[in-house]
């Protein structure tokens, strides 16, 4: 099979962030052996793998697990079951890829993980319902738990931060959307958005200390980790929590005012969707995926096409496509 195929092996001990304008330095288009699944195990023909920024992390050797040379990359996809330990073969299923990458024609994975498709559900919705999606429902279910009628979220325009503006706009509790381009601000409160800081604009921190005294958010979901990050932080209410999941910034932030943690009961702290799937209720993760599906097809939930390339062309094409500002990008074994 082809395959976009990792080049090292670890960790590069590099921040270099999400962006990449080179593949060569970390993958290349191989043949390589058809995996061959083994107990508890299943073969996937993929139909569509998402690209996200852990992805990217991940084959720079920047993400929280080692890379293997000469493995197949890509965490998630949908695709059809062909082979393996599993009643599901003949089915179109999404899936985390943990023994065969996804950029690749198959792959394979722990066949306990496998999550069965809708028939309504379109493929691009089935190849990034995971990552994302998931996402947003364990973090919205931190909102949720903090009784606030309010939360904060950076990397807003993001198609993340767009499924939980609409979470919170479906369950009453008031998005405050952190964005950098103006030029997403009406988009954002069209979807559902409370409030909008634009960071390049004059005096974000001005903007949002009287938003945050008249909302009260009590979290703050973070993907990006600058020094605008920890000082919106320390402007929020008392017993606010950061909750940080992602490093779009390669800036190191500063902690200029520790005390509040003391005497004001800041909580700092991360989410990887990995290990909330480990730690959470089992029922919840079934249940999340049924409500996943079912907002992708009632349209509560839309997924912003960046473009699908062509496995044969993801080393020249790729880097474009995740250049794009909005929308999110996948690559397409089948053509």
């Amino acid at each position: 099979m082809k395959a976009l195929v990792q080049l090292h092996d670890g960790y590069s001990n590099t921040a270099t962030g999400p962006n990449i304008e080179d593949m060569s330095p970390f993958v290349a288009l191989q043949d390589v052996p058809k995996p061959e699944p083994g107990d508890g195990q299943a073969l996937i023909k993929v139909h569509m793998s998402a690209v996200n920024p852990s992805d990217i992390h991940f084959i720079k050797g920047e993400y929280g697990q080692p890379r293997v040379k000469g493995m197949p990359a890509g965490f998630e996809a949908v695709g059809e079951v062909v082979a393996g330990d599993t009643p599901l073969k003949g089915q179109r299923v999404s899936f985390f890829a943990d023994a065969s990458g996804t950029w690749a024609e198959y792959a394979m994975t722990d066949a306990a993980r496998l999550v069965p498709c809708r028939p309504d559900l379109s493929e691009v919705d089935a190849a990034g319902q995971l990552v994302n999606p998931l996402t947003a429902i364990a973090m919205f279910d931190i909102v949720k738990e903090s009784g606030a009628d309010s939360f904060v979220l950076n990397a807003a325009g993001s198609q993340l931060g767009k499924l939980m503006i609409a979470l919170g706009r479906d369950h009453g509790i008031k998005p405050i959307a952190v964005i950098r381009r103006a030029e997403q601000a009406a988009a954002l409160r069209d979807l559902g958005a409370a409030e909008v800081i634009v960071t390049s604009e004059d005096d974000p921190l001005g903007q949002a200390q009287p938003i945050f005294k008249s909302l009260k958010p009590r979290i703050l979901l973070d993907a990006v980790g600058d020094q605008f990050t920890s000082d919106l932080f320390f402007a929020m209410p008392s017993h606010a929590r950061w909750v940080n999941y992602g490093k779009l910034s390669t800036e190191t932030p500063a902690l200029g005012q520790l005390g509040q943690m003391i005497f004001q009961g800041k909580v700092i702290e991360g989410f990887w969707l990995t290990r909330w799937m480990k730690q959470v209720d089992p029922a919840r993760i079934p249940a999340a995926f049924m409500e996943i599906q079912e907002r992708f097809v009632s349209g509560k939930w839309t997924t912003d096409v960046a473009g699908i390339v062509p496995l044969s062309e993801a080393m020249e094409k790729l880097p474009e496509v995740l250049a794009k500002p909005d929308g999110k990008a996948f690559i397409d074994p089948r053509s």
